[in-house]
């Protein structure tokens, strides 16, 4: 593709975007100033591997209680966790925590990739997105959808992860000088909006002139990916230890799966059912006939229900919750289906 193919990319989807962008609390209109700082990186920390719907609500709820860096890196670290729950992937809510800290400490966001690769929780796309759209650097920001619209415009065969490079490669071909945040922000619309993994809607797409899958006629191909291997998985227990109306509730270890969240006691989470093993204190357990699952990044989980009263004169690690208040708990998406299954026990 000629140089003049690459500009005359930008130039068209930048149009488009002029007129399509979508409409959300983070952006700045197209054509307008950069946003502020902070409110880019909460929603790029929050958008990573999260969908926009999900995000918004969370987003909100965060300038709302922290509008800036200086009062999130004051924050309690519980209260944060507990803000967080039900967004996923918590080892973001700790790194988010821990790079608003850093940024109080250096007195701003840092406005090139180096200085924000350099901060927790920012990889090489986050600080590529940061960098162009809230301090308008020129920066190749590739996500998913990007790789999904690079890989139709130049129809590059390879599966990922192996196109990786040369993905970016193009991408970096066809971005911009200027309006380098309203780029790839177009970039992230067309993917999302019209450049979809299935039933691309080629005929509106302000790009199908140039886009070499689209001449063959087989963009749904476009990107290659291998087969996937079947995720691995775990069992484990959820117990559910109730007195004088309250449920039992534990902070589970900083480090490790849900870290820093406020939870339900488990066991362990083994390639076998454990029974009641790790129970959190002695009692008349019962197993009941229910059990919840729910999918991690790296393994699908099972947990059976154990329930069982606790002598209120036993003392017990943990904070007793009220169960009419435990939707106040914060609790992560796994543990709130649980609550959900004891309910209809």
């Amino acid at each position: 593709m000629p140089d003049n193919a690459h500009s005359d990319i930008a130039h068209r989807l930048l149009h488009w975007y002029d007129a399509h962008a979508r409409v959300l609390p983070w952006r700045a209109p197209p054509g307008t100033p950069a946003p502020d700082p902070y409110r880019v990186w909460l929603s790029e920390v929050m958008l990573q591997q999260t969908q926009v719907t999900t995000v918004r609500p969370y987003f909100e709820k965060f300038l709302r209680l922290w509008p800036d860096f200086a009062s999130l890196a004051a924050a309690d670290d519980a209260e944060v966790m507990s803000a967080w729950a039900g967004l996923g992937y918590y080892a973001r809510a700790r790194n988010l925590l821990a790079c608003a800290r850093a940024v109080a400490a250096l007195g701003a966001l840092p406005d090139e990739e180096e200085g924000l690769r350099a901060l927790p929780g920012i990889g090489g796309y986050t600080a590529a997105a940061i960098a162009a759209i809230a301090f308008g650097r020129r920066a190749v920001a590739v996500d998913a959808n990007v790789e999904r619209v690079v890989s139709r415009l130049f129809a590059i065969g390879a599966p990922l992860p192996a196109s990786k490079p040369r993905i970016r490669e193009a991408a970096d071909s066809i971005t911009p000088d200027t309006r380098a945040g309203d780029f790839a922000q177009a970039m992230m619309d067309l993917g999302s909006s019209i450049c979809t993994a299935r039933a691309p809607k080629c005929l509106i797409c302000p790009l199908s002139g140039s886009c070499e899958a689209q001449r063959r006629g087989d963009a749904e191909r476009f990107p290659r990916k291998l087969a996937r291997t079947a995720k691995p998985k775990r069992y484990g227990t959820v117990f559910w230890a109730e007195r004088c109306g309250q449920v039992l509730l534990v902070r589970r270890p900083d480090k490790g799966m849900l870290g820093g969240m406020r939870a339900l006691p488990t066991g362990e989470w083994l390639a076998a059912r454990p029974g009641l093993a790790g129970a959190p204190a002695e009692a008349d357990w019962r197993l009941l006939d229910a059990s919840v699952r729910h999918g991690f990044t790296h393994f699908d989980l099972e947990c059976a229900l154990a329930a069982a009263r606790i002598d209120r004169q036993k003392t017990v690690d943990g904070e007793w919750w009220p169960i009419a208040d435990l939707g106040s708990a914060g609790l992560p998406t796994l543990f709130a289906k649980a609550v959900r299954a004891m309910r209809r026990a």
